[in-house]
């Protein structure tokens, strides 16, 4: 508030406080995003000091709404813990139709939904489910990898990472949209969820992290072992 009422005090030339109470902004939002005293140095100063200001504000505020609380999140998703699944019959990396339920049938699943083929945070997750690939087959739980990348894009990046799993092509984001995993960043980067699925194919747990990346391997184990005690 100090730094506003200094800044008004400056743009309506007056010392009054009462200038700090009285709705009228146009001329303060000119000085801000114009230059309404060329001359004045201290101005100038106050004036970038606000631009920058007010651009921290837009960013923080995009990154909470972006990143927000993730059991917020959850409740708005289609498919919540409890839901059974729908039938998911998408082309894996090899170019081949790959039928969910059939092809897992007695077995857990850890369904994830990652942005993007070999970007950063998306390697790392992948190569983090390989390395622990073992410890998911002990578990009796298949993990399947879901974006909008094309066959090609997901055998590439299957092979270049030696990954040993199965990825699954959704380039209209067909299965995404019935799952209801939301975006981040305002709209621009597909959501990064996973989704521990038992073998009745009822949904168990959902880990919803753009940024925690290991969490969604080290908590889709830990709800596994406790699935099978």
């Amino acid at each position: 508030m100090n730094y506003r009422s200094s800044f008004r005090k400056m743009v309506y030339r007056t010392d009054n406080w009462t200038i700090n109470i009285k709705p009228i902004f146009w001329k303060e939002i000119k000085a801000i995003f114009g230059n309404s005293f060329p001359y004045d140095k201290k101005y100038i100063k106050m004036r970038n000091f606000y631009r920058i200001y007010l651009l921290v504000y837009l960013l923080l505020f995009a990154a909470h709404i972006s990143f927000g609380n993730s059991s917020s999140k959850e409740n708005n998703m289609e498919i919540k813990v409890g839901d059974t699944i729908p039938d998911i019959v998408l082309l894996n990396q090899n170019g081949e139709l790959f039928n969910l339920k059939p092809e897992t049938a007695g077995k857990n699943v850890v369904l994830y939904f990652y942005p993007k083929d070999d970007s950063p945070g998306c390697t790392k997750q992948a190569c983090s489910f390989r390395d622990q690939f073992e410890d998911f087959t002990d578990a009796n739980a298949v993990v399947i990898g879901i974006s909008g990348q094309s066959v090609e894009s997901h055998k590439e990046f299957a092979e270049k990472h030696r990954l040993t799993f199965t990825l699954l092509s959704d380039e209209d984001n067909k299965i995404r949209k019935k799952f209801g995993v939301p975006t981040n960043f305002l709209g621009l980067l597909p959501g990064r969820v996973t989704y521990v699925i038992n073998k009745e194919n009822t949904v168990v747990y959902i880990f919803n992290s753009q940024t925690n990346i290991s969490g969604h391997i080290s908590e889709s184990l830990k709800i596994l072992k406790e699935q099978k005690k």
